[in-house]
């Protein structure tokens, strides 16, 4: 399976976060990638500047878009969790959430 994009991990990344509870990026990044069953060499997959993990870079695009668009925070550094706006949407139970849902 190829790595999933940045738009195609905001809806896990939500779930993963609905319980209200504060999260180290590093945990949710470890438990997205077992949600998508990604092999050891797809989580080292390094981006082409070789300095950042790829699947890693991508969550912390997801969780951008989902910080500017009012869903989740990040109370502390490398920390996130959902807002009340980010549970709204999730109650709308969406199929996808990507930057179209989130203008």
């Amino acid at each position: 399976m190829p790595i999933p994009d940045y738009q195609t991990l905001m809806l896990p990344l939500l779930k993963h976060v609905s319980d209200q509870r504060e999260y180290k990026l590093n945990d949710v990044v470890d438990a997205l990638s077992v949600e998508f069953n990604l092999t050891e060499e797809e989580k080292n997959e390094l981006l082409p500047s070789g300095q950042t993990f790829l699947f890693g870079s991508r969550v912390g695009w997801a969780r951008t878009y989902l910080k500017k668009a009012g869903l989740l925070e990040s109370p502390k550094r490398a920390t996130v969790v959902i807002t009340e706006r980010g549970l709204t949407i999730l109650a709308q139970k969406p199929l996808r959430v990507d930057a179209r849902l989130l203008r």
